[in-house]
């Protein structure tokens, strides 16, 4: 016989040794859910390049919220879908009084106050320009957007939301918003920072959900190159500094690296939004017999547990929270 001292095997022989030793596990309480909501009554209605993804207008998207929270999911980031109406070059809606979105996060929190409420912060959901910031011949102006971002960071604060979401990647804005923040009171308002946004073609689906593609043009002046890593430190370092309470690397599944590079940088909790292109594909996979969806779903979702993720925002969180009910 064959004398074999160290045999691996030994820990994978039944289900329970296996969980015993898993190294990396995966919880609900990890998961934030992406949502979206339209103004008016009585809408739901599914994404196209997202099925099982739905935008839902505030009376459905609270009914939508108890089955959530039956399901034991306890975060959402909600986004607004704005008709072209309602959209102008400075975004000016994002920050009115009785906006939709407004009164969304304020009905979510009278409605659901133990559900950790994320919000975007950002003005492309609002711009006629499609674009996160201000455009002046062509040019995405930096400074002045930070005053826009501002009033709308205030404002949803004001709503209710309990983790400030900026999605722009506009220079010295974790530090322009956290100060306005403190200086009204919010001081426990957090910010979950957008640090390392690469300018990726995994974002599609999520901009047909909210309509909110570019009119000209590309988001490369100020979201990240994909082939860079070591930039994603400096703009880590400088979220940090100015006051942010997780840094998120978007996408996840080709920024693993990333993931991994700022959770062994930070001794803050890392954030990771498994995007709609990531999503899609796995749908697509799945509907047309090519993969067991639910299984790369959840392998997914793993690897970027394990890669460092404290938290991830996936559109996969009432699947996987039914399965685990």
């Amino acid at each position: 016989m064959t004398h074999i001292l160290r045999r691996p095997r030994r820990n994978r022989k039944s289900g329970a040794i296996r969980e015993m030793v898993q190294e990396t596990r995966l919880s609900i309480s990890d998961l934030i859910y992406p949502m979206f909501v339209v103004d008016g009554t009585g809408i739901r209605t599914e994404v196209s390049s997202m099925p099982g993804i739905y935008r839902h207008s505030i009376d459905l998207l609270l009914e939508e919220l108890k089955e959530l929270q039956d399901l034991g999911i306890k975060a959402i980031d909600l986004f607004p879908n704005y008709p072209e109406e309602k959209k102008d070059r400075m975004a000016t809606e994002s920050y009115q009084e009785n906006t939709f979105y407004l009164r969304a996060l304020t009905a979510v929190k009278e409605h659901f106050p133990d559900i950790a409420l994320m919000t975007d912060v950002a003005m492309d959901p609002y711009s006629s320009d499609g674009h996160d910031g201000v455009v002046v011949n062509g040019e995405i102006l930096n400074d002045p957007t930070l005053e826009i971002l501002g009033k709308m960071a205030l404002a949803q604060a004001k709503a209710g939301a309990d983790i400030i979401g900026p999605s722009d990647m506009m220079d010295g804005r974790v530090g322009y918003i956290r100060r306005l923040l403190d200086d009204a009171g919010f001081t426990q308002v957090s910010i979950m920072s957008y640090t390392a946004k690469y300018a990726s073609a995994f974002y599609g689906p999520f901009r047909d959900a909210l309509e909110s593609a570019p009119k000209f043009g590309d988001k490369k002046t100020y979201q990240m190159d994909p082939a860079n890593q070591r930039e994603a430190l400096i703009e880590a370092q400088l979220d940090v500094e100015e006051g942010a309470d997780f840094l998120m690397v978007k996408p996840a599944l080709s920024y693993l690296d990333i993931i991994r590079l700022l959770n062994e940088n930070f001794d803050i909790p890392i954030a990771a939004y498994n995007v709609s292109g990531e999503y899609a594909m796995i749908k697509a996979a799945d509907r047309n017999g090519w993969l067991d969806g639910k299984r790369i779903a959840l392998e997914v979702l793993l690897s970027i547990r394990r890669a460092g993720a404290k938290v991830i925002l996936t559109y996969f969180a009432k699947e996987l929270a039914r399965e685990l009910a």
